[in-house]
């Protein structure tokens, strides 16, 4: 069983210093025990410490609050406060546990300490990694002298010099980071069992998560408000004698031509007290064919010189925003690639919100430049930034590549997605000691009758830092000439002549959705959040069903309309941006020590007008579950639409003969998109009823093609055929003939399509194949039965029988096919992964991603039947879709088997 323990949040009576016994039973192996968080930073310091440094992992947090009712111990649960994990009566004191899975961790850290001379913490230094030695200290209880180390990199120079500047525990730190840790405890246990029963039971509220989903959720009911606009525009193809150029009409007389910033996006006409001349098609028709015969003619060229400064070097925010921007990488990827970045000693610490860099990077960066690109690049001196974000900790530093050097990409060795990650903050790095981009401006004004075309181009005088950093490219000078707009020399007073005159047609375009780069700027100008968090807030919100990926957009779900309307209505306070910015703070000022923690934890839960509690006890008997279900949609006043046990759904009534019709919402439409055609299309298809693709010859019954919350599958039968029970035995007595057996009870039976197949070109043969499936193959020498089947994560094949312990399957992969793979291809593809293998039963590892610290057995990635998965003895665990098999780190392949394990 997990031990457990209440504590306070205060500065625990830790000695600096306690001395070792006088006269030890063992003399120590080693001159210090060092524990970190992870085996890939483990690995990595140990070549920078002497020997006689013993380096060890701890594998994260080694004790939290219970995540669920079954880690509560048994004398705390029947408490009030039991189901929080926080004993609200009692100072806030949060109840801890150690999980089974790191009961072998901490004997083995007890076990190392006991031969070591002093105990050195080097977890990271931001406020979850002082909160993790506070724990350290707490569980192990050393003995010997223990010191707190420190450093925003991992090099010998920095860790040199770590080694020489111990400090304490910065409890105002840990005292920072309990109390989040509460607050957020406090904020998701009370508000989610209240999503539970009035909503959909599994749903969840956040301090922050529920901010970002309002967010999302407020973006995508802009869309629905929009309304859309059209205008025409003219574009001209002209020539000189210096060469080729273009220009848009801009003016018609003293009015200039309406674009789309002039429309007012709720009503798709032009903003009132726009000056402006809205030209549609008819009017641009003519207005063409009158300026074809028209004199044009050059009447001003501008130029006006541009001055680009480089951006900041990055943090963590705009880590993430420029990875989501230029590599694809959600936030939570940006920062597990960043992570091994960090702990492989390629960069500094990847959780910052300081622009600040160090004397020493600012030299290695500037000799790269001179190196590169040569004195006329260089900026006019050392060049820093300073942060405009509440709060920052200006004594940290920006992230940038580790090191004195700022060694370039290409001599790193790095390859795949750690290289690309690892060029993009060079680049950011170095472009920050670099000259200042000079840009040339030309603007060209065209008169014809009465009407006015511009052209306009740039040209770059002096590239500077976009030498070295154009935004979202790999080919700089190819990049740096698409940037360039050059136009032919003219001078006003210039007759230009007319190649080409079209009218151009445009539509105005809905409010863009959030993506995840846009949610995190959004997040951090309005305060809300710490760039620490931003990854997890927005894995939470996916994972939780609120948010989902549309390409690079995040799309709300009918559920997070639900429960962002219920919060609005009942609990807006605790969602509002300033209300949640200023927690932010607040916890900014506890970090500081300028702020009670006590007193802001009881502000902001006991408070009996104010607090959370008390919010809660008034509002819950007034929210209507019916009306927390129920969603609205402007654009359609005539149908509801809810949530039910199965997902969204909606209502539709027709007011002449009262009658209803109820049907599904497949997941994939966006409520923004929803259009009245597919409210009608889905009304129509409730009411035909399934398509029925024809009578299985077998069975007799009917074979569907049914439309379910996860997309289109084939139904066997009806639902209602299911309901039919057999009749009861009845005992036979002695001389009488038995009864006839009782017909056998038809059974409904289903089948999900594989993926690529279309619904529409589905022929009924290959409907009744699906159906008929598992399929057996044949039967090999040995006596072991092959069998092609469908199941949830696609196609496969399996063999079992004598020899086996289990069912073996694989994957069935383009071009074989479920229903047409015959036996001797089932064998072949056992067979190949026989070869590739140790052995017949033994499944080729597709990678070995290291050792277990602990149980110092292999963990290695393996694909099976039901997905990529890895391994550590018996233990297996999925690998998360969005993780790329080489990508898997030793540190979150441990993650994975502890969380299996507990």
């Amino acid at each position: 069983m997990a031990k457990t323990s209440t504590a306070k949040i205060s500065k625990p009576k830790l000695p600096k210093a306690v001395p070792a016994p006088k006269a030890p039973k063992i003399a120590a192996r080693w001159k210090a025990l060092v524990i970190v968080e992870s085996p890939t930073k483990a690995k990595t310091i140990r070549k920078f410490l002497p020997p006689e440094y013993h380096v060890e992992a701890c594998v994260g947090h080694i004790r939290d609050l219970p995540a669920s009712a079954k880690e509560i111990p048994e004398k705390y649960k029947k408490e009030k406060w039991a189901s929080l994990g926080i004993d609200v009566e009692h100072d806030f004191s949060p109840l801890y546990i150690i999980p089974a899975g790191k009961l072998k961790v901490i004997k083995h850290l007890k076990d190392c300490m006991d031969q070591a001379e002093e105990l050195i913490l080097a977890t990271d230094e931001d406020r979850e990694g002082e909160s993790i030695s506070h724990h350290l200290v707490e569980v192990l209880k050393p003995k010997i002298p223990t010191k707190r180390m420190v450093f925003h990199e991992i090099t010998k120079g920095a860790i040199r010099e770590a080694l020489e500047n111990f400090r304490e525990i910065d409890y105002k730190l840990v005292q920072a980071q309990e109390s989040r840790r509460i607050l957020d405890r406090l904020f998701g246990y009370s508000l989610s069992p209240l999503l539970w029963t009035k909503i959909a039971y599994g749903l969840s509220a956040g301090r922050v998560q529920s901010v970002a989903t309002r967010l999302i959720v407020e973006k995508e009911e802009h869309r629905l408000r929009f309304k859309q606009g059209i205008y025409c525009g003219l574009l001209a193809g002209l020539n000189s004698p210096k060469g080729e150029l273009e220009g848009k009409l801009t003016k018609m007389g003293e009015k200039r031509i309406a674009t789309g910033k002039d429309f007012d996006e709720l009503t798709g006409k032009i903003q009132e007290g726009k000056e402006v001349y809205l030209l549609l098609k008819k009017e641009a028709d003519e207005l063409s064919a009158d300026l074809k015969t028209k004199t044009w003619k050059v009447s001003e060229v501008t130029e006006k010189p541009l001055t680009r400064r480089s951006s900041p070097p990055f943090i963590t925010s705009t880590l993430q925003q420029e990875a989501n921007r230029k590599l694809g990488l959600s936030s939570r990827d940006a920062m597990r690639v960043a992570q091994g970045l960090y702990e492989k000693g390629f960069i500094t610490y990847m959780r910052t919100d300081s622009v600040n860099l160090s004397q020493e990077a600012i030299t290695g960066a500037r000799t790269q430049v001179e190196t590169l690109y040569g004195k006329d690049y260089l900026s006019d001196g050392p060049r820093q930034f300073t942060s405009k974000i509440k709060g920052a900790q200006e004594a940290h530093e920006a992230i940038r590549p580790a090191g004195p050097i700022c060694p370039t990409p290409q001599s790193t060795g790095l390859s795949g997605i750690e290289l690309a990650l690892y060029d993009l903050i060079w680049k950011r790095t170095v472009a920050t000691q670099m000259a200042d981009a000079k840009q040339l401006s030309v603007s060209i004004t065209i008169e014809v009758g009465n009407n006015e075309f511009q052209s306009t181009g740039t040209r770059i005088v002096f590239p500077g830092f976009l030498r070295a950093y154009v935004e979202g490219s790999d080919d700089v000078d190819a990049a740096l000439e698409e940037r360039e707009v050059i136009l032919p020399d003219v001078k006003a007073g210039d007759i230009l002549k007319l190649a080409d005159l079209k009218v151009t047609e445009h539509e105005t375009k809905p409010p863009a959705r959030y993506t995840e780069a846009s949610i995190i700027q959004t997040l951090e100008k309005e305060g809300i959040g710490r760039p620490s968090t931003y990854a997890s807030i927005i894995s939470t919100i996916i994972d939780r069903g609120y948010v989902r990926r549309m390409g690079n957009a995040l799309v709300p779900t009918f559920t997070a309309f639900a429960v962002v309307k219920l919060l609005k209505k009942h609990f807006s306070g605790l969602i509002d941006l300033q209300f949640t910015a200023g927690m932010e703070e607040t916890l900014d000022e506890i970090a500081g020590g300028t702020k009670p923690y006590l007193q802001f934890l009881k502000e902001f839960y006991s408070d009996k007008t104010h607090g959370l509690k008390a919010q809660i006890a008034s509002q819950e008997k007034k929210i209507d579950p019916d009306d927390s279900r129920m969603i609205s949609l402007e654009n359609f006043p005539d149908v509801e639409f809810r949530i039910g046990k199965f997902g969204p759904y909606f209502l539709s009534r027709n007011k002449k003969d009262n009658t209803e019709i109820r049907a599904s919402i497949p997941e994939d439409i966006a409520p923004a998109d929803l259009k009245s055609e597919t409210i009608d299309q889905l009304i129509q298809q409730k009411k035909d009823g399934p398509p029925n693709l024809g009578v299985d010859p077998k069975t007799g019954m009917k074979v569907y093609l049914m439309n379910g919350r996860y997309g289109p599958y084939l139904q066997l039968g009806e639902s209602e055929d299911a309901d039919v029970k057999p009749k009861a035995k009845v005992k036979k007595k002695k001389g009488e003939v038995a009864p006839p057996p009782a017909p056998e009870v038809p059974k409904v039976k289903r089948s999900v399509l594989p993926k690529g197949v279309n619904p529409q070109a589905l022929t009924f043969e290959a409907a009744l194949g699906y159906l008929s499936l598992p399929r057996t193959l044949g039967v090999d020498e040995g006596g072991l039965t092959y069998k092609a089947g469908l199941g949830r994560f696609g196609p496969y094949i399996v063999k079992s029988g004598p020899g086996l312990e289990k069912p073996e399957y694989r994957s069935l992969k383009v071009p074989d096919d479920v229903l047409s793979v015959d036996f001797s291809r089932a064998k072949e593809i056992f067979l190949e992964e026989r070869v590739r293998g140790k052995g017949r039963g033994k499944r080729e590892a597709l990678r070995v991603v290291g050792e277990h610290p602990i149980e110092k057995k292999p963990i290695e990635i393996f694909n099976g039947p039901y997905g990529i998965y890895c391994k550590c003895g018996k233990i297996n665990a999925s690998i998360p879709k969005e993780i790329k098999p080489e990508d898997l780190t030793l540190e979150k392949a441990i993650e994975l088997i502890e969380a299996r394990r507990r």
